[in-house]
Order: structure tokens, then C-alpha cells, then sequence
């Protein structure tokens, strides 16, 4: 067998996290959920949710710590 990964919530093809609704991953409520990428795009919108909000905060560090040297 190729690798693989399970998903400790994932019982019976059934999510106990998420309502005992089927397993989808990267639905919302799902731990993988903005984590990481997935092949199907649609189920990335929380992902690049996530690292604009990353890279604002960066760049507002940023800023912030060229105001503070002057």
C-alpha cells in the first residue's frame, strides 16, 4: 500500500467532528481545513484566507518596525 493518512474523526466514512456528516476533507469544520492545500481548489478558500491574513500581519509588523526607527 502507498502511503496514506486517516483522519482520527473519520469512523465508517462518517465525520464525528463535524454532525456524523460524510467525510469530506477540507469541508468546513474539518481539521485540515485552512491547514493545508488541496487538490480540488474549492476547498483552499480558507487556506488563502489564512496566509493573506499572515502576510497583512507581516507587513503591518513591518511597518510598524520601520515607524519605531525613526
Amino acid at each position: 500500500m502507498a502511503g496514506s493518512w486517516g483522519c482520527p474523526h473519520e469512523v465508517n466514512d462518517r465525520c464525528t467532528k463535524i454532525n456524523n456528516l460524510p467525510c469530506n476533507p477540507g469541508m468546513k469544520g474539518c481539521e485540515l481545513a485552512g491547514r493545508y492545500r488541496f487538490v480540488d481548489e474549492s476547498k483552499n478558500e480558507r487556506y488563502w484566507e489564512k496566509k493573506a491574513r499572515e502576510q497583512a500581519a507581516a507587513e503591518q509588523a513591518g511597518h510598524k518596525k520601520a515607524d519605531d526607527s525613526r
